[in-house]
């Protein structure tokens, strides 16, 4: 386990929901972006993914852990919706077949609703002709695939490879708690996201 120095990342790892929403009720009122806030609530939940694969922490410990972020960004939403309504086009985004984590997910699927990008958000446990059928349906030049548990790697390399046969002209960028460039280059991804804020970034870059 990972040593946390933040108190807000601590909170959400030790699944405490009141000392949560109270420091980032705090850190608002204070004035701190919001996107920071998000960077340590990201670390916790980097620390709670660890636990959950280690078997320290369990599926009631990962679902504790999500009902503590939804709550968390029912504050923050507001804060980064985007001040336009340009809309950038669309992108297909989902956690890869297996896997039943969103939590990350939810975050990046916020964040490009606020910067303007019509999100097609498939869920979790997503079957690669799920993706497939999205991407066709809505033309869709950029899909992001989410990935906590180790186990479903395999996986998301399959769907991607079906994805890159099937002909389909498609920017893929994947992340999650452990994902990084060798990942990316083993499963024949695009990009990879370190956090939420990467994906957006991505995204401008796939559309401009």
């Amino acid at each position: 386990m990972a040593t946390l120095s933040d108190s807000l990342a601590v909170a959400v790892s030790e699944l405490d929901d009141e000392q949560a929403l109270a420091l980032v009720k705090t850190r608002l009122e204070s004035g701190v972006d919001p996107l920071s806030i998000i960077a340590n609530l990201q670390e916790g939940m980097t620390e709670v993914g660890m636990r959950f694969e280690t078997g320290d922490y369990f599926l009631s410990e990962l679902v504790l852990a999500g009902e503590i972020m939804r709550e968390i960004m029912e504050e923050l939403e507001p804060l980064l919706e985007g001040t336009t309504q340009e809309f950038k086009g669309n992108v297909v985004v989902g956690t890869v077949k297996g896997d039943v984590h969103d939590l990350g997910k939810n975050i990046v699927v916020m964040l490009l609703k606020g910067a303007g990008y019509n999100v097609i958000d498939l869920g979790v446990d997503v079957s690669t002709e799920k993706f497939i059928n999205a991407i066709t349906e809505y033309k869709a030049p950029l899909v992001g695939m989410s990935v906590l548990l180790t186990a479903c790697q395999d996986g998301m390399k399959e769907t991607i490879q079906v994805i890159r046969t099937s002909g389909l002209d498609i920017k893929i960028v994947i992340g999650g708690n452990y994902v990084d460039e060798i990942v990316k280059n083993n499963v024949g991804a695009d990009f990879v996201a370190n956090n939420a804020s990467d994906a957006v970034k991505i995204a401008d870059q796939v559309f401009a």
